[in-house]
């Protein structure tokens, strides 16, 4: 162990940000720390460093461990270069390499003891200089900087000439290359582009010491951390494996936390009605047994009230007007800046109710690409040409605006006033915003409401082609899943720039690579592109030699993809035969009532959590089940 906390504790005045946080890291082990906007996360990692002082609780660092901290926003203030700058990391090894120089220029000088004492400070300076790994430190300097972005013409810009993301990056690549102990990374991923991420996951993954991420990247946490310590309600629960891991046991511990608390209320309500019954009976026996029973419920370990997940949304959104089949076709689009090309060869066509993610390095013209679309720039060749009753609907989280003066059912009311009350609270309600909350006030929301607020008017517009621009940015994970969830459901077409891997895999249909020479078009989610980029990587020295000639400016990697859709439809066909309703509806019957089961033996297991574990596991099966049944049911009526 090289790190632990136990009932940690911080409050401003009255406002109790910490109060339950206890958990340890291991030598070498990779966590996150997770939780919703405000939950805590940054204030822990602030305790952690000393920067503030906890109110109640210890920690522990291991004896002479070094700690390493990442904040948000790094500002350098430095005269030098981004190359200076990242060689104050090897200071001692740049010194001890002088003192080995100037050892031997001595040494040649020098004979009898004098020689034997030089050469034994010097044999010294040499066991560090190589322990160190001194030969090498400047190809670990270029290699670390490269792999956060820096072109080797970037070395030599100052350091005060940078964005505050350049900075933060220069200060996440010292923290690297000085090896601390402990990293503590406060959302590391945010000024990176997909390469560079990818980069920092194979680093991260081999580092030698623990590492700490706090992270809004669930595709970053799956495939690096193996513990996850959420905060919630100001106190920690441990999770023991990656974020998909953390996120299927969070709502199987809430729903069996749920069953205990309802059996726990009914035995207490059962009991309050007998000590009732007995005290009105006014004998002195009765008034006894009234008290003793008291005495036990009042013993009795009360179970907390697990906190309600919010509901997801349930609703399919399909827009007002419904465009023609062809959305948008872009041809040989080029742009330059100053002489110097950003793209060229550009072409791609989207249809209706296509779902496509552009990705691509930063510098590559992802946002120059999107504003050209949005006819924000001029291309300086080619055509683009939208379809019949295309209208588009544009988000850009940054620039979205609301009134901070209204509430959010004001919002929405003002903006189209011919909606309906219940029409703006089934589309709030899509994006979670039910009962009460559609009254709160824009200025008391967080930025994930906001975006969801944003995007709930854009829906709400004659919008049939969305596009968004890193629509995932500054949101908890929550609000990902909900945007997640309304663009899986939206029957429109979707657009979008980002840089959000998981998201990419769990709403991309198409992916548009954007390359200084073209697109390349994959046929599928993130995991997909993945494995076909692979792929091309390996046959791309053979596919040179075999077609020499110039390569068309869309490649299409969709032979997987179309066999895919192709089985899809002929199970649908299949569906729509008549003679298979009564059976669905005799097997959906059983299986409503199979988890109708499930449920009161669960209320039956108490606080045995591994029985509830096992009913709540076969629970899941049924309900997926039943969510496939309902599914064909409605295929077959709609044929």
């Amino acid at each position: 162990m090289i790190l632990a906390c136990r009932q940690l504790q911080k409050a401003y005045g009255i406002d109790v940000i910490l109060e339950k946080i206890t958990f340890h890291i291991e030598e070498r082990e990779k966590a996150a720390i997770v939780g919703v906007n405000g939950a805590g996360k940054t204030t822990l990692f602030k305790v952690l460093t000393g920067e503030i002082s906890a109110d109640g609780g210890e920690f522990y660092l291991k004896k002479d461990a070094s700690l390493g901290y990442l904040a948000q926003n790094i500002q350098i203030e430095s005269n030098r270069t981004i190359y200076e700058e990242m060689l104050s990391v090897f200071e001692k090894i740049i010194q001890t390499e002088a003192n080995l120089r100037e050892l031997e220029n001595e040494m040649g000088g020098l004979s009898g003891q004098a020689l034997a004492d030089k050469m034994e400070e010097y044999a010294a300076l040499q066991h560090y200089f190589e322990q160190n790994d001194g030969y090498s430190y400047q190809s670990r300097l270029k290699g670390v900087l490269k792999g956060l972005g820096f072109a080797d013409n970037d070395f030599n810009r100052p350091m005060n000439q940078l964005s505050g993301g350049q900075k933060t990056r220069v200060h996440l690549a010292k923290l690297l290359l000085s090896k601390p102990d402990v990293l503590l990374l406060d959302e590391p991923t945010n000024h990176l582009d997909i390469a560079s991420i990818e980069w920092l996951e194979d680093f991260l993954r081999t580092y030698p010491g623990s590492v700490l991420i706090i992270s809004h990247d669930r595709y970053f946490l799956d495939r690096i951390v193996t513990k996850v310590i959420e905060i919630e309600n100001k106190k920690s629960t441990i999770y023991n494996g990656n974020y998909s891991f953390y996120w299927q046991q969070k709502e199987i511990n809430r729903e069996i936390q749920q069953k205990a608390y309802d059996v726990q209320q009914k035995e207490i309500k059962h009991q309050e009605d007998v000590i009732r019954t007995l005290r009105s009976f006014n004998r002195e026996k009765s008034i006894k047994r009234a008290e003793s029973r008291e005495k036990a419920l009042d013993k009795m370990e009360r179970i907390d009230r697990p906190d309600a997940l919010p509901d997801q949304m349930r609703l399919t959104l399909t827009p007002f007007l419904t465009s023609g089949n062809d959305v948008l076709h872009a041809e040989n689009l080029s742009k330059s800046y100053g002489g110097q090309k950003v793209f060229q060869n550009v072409s791609f066509d989207v249809k209706r109710s296509d779902k496509v993610a552009i990705i691509g390095p930063n510098g590559v013209g992802k946002s120059t690409l999107f504003r050209m679309l949005l006819k924000e720039v001029s291309s300086d060749s080619g055509l683009i040409r939208f379809g019949t009753n295309v209208f588009v609907g544009y988000y850009d989280q940054e620039q979205a605006k609301l009134d901070e003066t209204k509430t959010i059912f004001e919002e929405i009311a003002d903006t189209y006033p011919t909606l309906t009350q219940g029409q703006i609270r089934n589309m709030l309600a899509a994006f979670v915003f039910t009962g009460d909350d559609v009254f709160k006030p824009i200025s008391a929301l967080s930025g994930g409401e906001k975006g969801r607020v944003s995007l709930a008017k854009i829906m709400l517009s004659k919008a049939n082609l969305l596009m968004l621009d890193e629509p995932t940015n500054h949101l908890d994970m929550f609000s990902k899943e909900v945007l997640e969830s309304a663009l899986n459901r939206y029957e429109g077409t979707v657009v979008y720039i980002s840089h959000d891997r998981y998201f990419i895999n769990k709403t991309a249909e198409k992916i548009l690579e954007l390359t200084p020479d073209g697109v390349i078009l994959y046929n599928g989610n993130y995991d997909y592109y993945l494995e076909k980029k692979a792929e091309r990587a390996r046959n791309e020295g053979e596919k040179a030699l075999q077609n020499p000639q110039k390569t068309t400016p869309v490649q299409s990697i969709s032979d997987t993809k179309n066999d895919w859709l192709k089985q899809k439809e002929q199970q649908a066909a299949e569906r729509k035969l008549a003679n298979k309703i009564a059976k669905l509806e005799k097997e959906i019957e059983e299986t409503e009532a199979a988890i109708a089961k499930a449920d009161e033996d669960m209320a039956a297991c108490g606080t045995d959590y591994s029985k509830a574990n096992e009913i709540f596991a076969e629970k899941t099966k049924l309900e997926e089940k039943l969510e496939g049944l309902y599914e064909e049911w409605e295929g077959l009526h709609e044929g």
